[in-house]
């Protein structure tokens, strides 16, 4: 039987504990770089325009698209041109809030266009003129947010009036969410 002294016992155990306490190491730094993301890293916001307007109310659109395998819950909106931001829905000619939220579905697209989905501006903090440039931020269901710019531009589409803060009764001549959507950018001149 081979006897070890104290002192070769002791050296032979260090490089153990030291090379456990680097493979620790390394695997906490894997984990803290890279490895953790958030639902807003998965999502990108493109073609994203606002309804120009003078002051009260209007609207923002444009691609909201998922990149994860997950779906994704906007929650919330906010936007330094107004002082409130709602998610809204057009259903049976009638604008109402989405309650619960908007699912970004994983892999997809979702589509904020005039006459359904939208992102509904109240109390524009100064007119919105085309041309500006608006930044919109989404809160998403991890409380992680998205920032983007959208460009306002002249848009007479459903020549919507609004009934109080919250509400919009569409005018005589129109039909909301009938007949084909127009693209912002083809009906825009983009």
């Amino acid at each position: 039987m081979i006897a070890l002294s104290r002192a070769a016992f002791t050296a032979a155990k260090v490089p153990t504990q030291t090379a456990l306490v680097a493979l620790i190491a390394l695997t906490l730094v894997a984990c803290s770089t890279g490895a953790s993301t958030t639902n807003s890293d998965s999502l990108a916001a493109t073609d994203t325009w606002a309804k120009a307007a003078e002051s009260g109310m209007t609207a923002a659109f444009g691609q909201i698209t998922n990149s994860s395998k997950n779906d994704i819950l906007i929650v919330s909106a906010t936007s330094p041109a107004a002082a409130k931001v709602e998610l809204h829905e057009v259903v049976d000619s009638t604008m109402r809030q989405v309650d619960g939220g908007l699912v970004v579905p994983a892999g997809s697209t979702l589509t904020l266009q005039p006459g359904g989905f939208h992102l509904m501006f109240m109390g524009l903090t100064a007119p919105l003129v085309a041309g500006d440039d608006v930044s919109i931020t989404l809160t998403l269901g991890d409380g992680s947010k998205l920032t983007f710019t959208a460009v306002a531009k002249d848009f007479t589409g459903g020549n919507e009036s609004y009934d109080g803060e919250m509400s919009m009764a569409p005018s005589e001549d129109m039909e909301m969410g009938e007949g084909p959507m127009i693209s912002p950018s083809a009906s825009l001149g983009s």
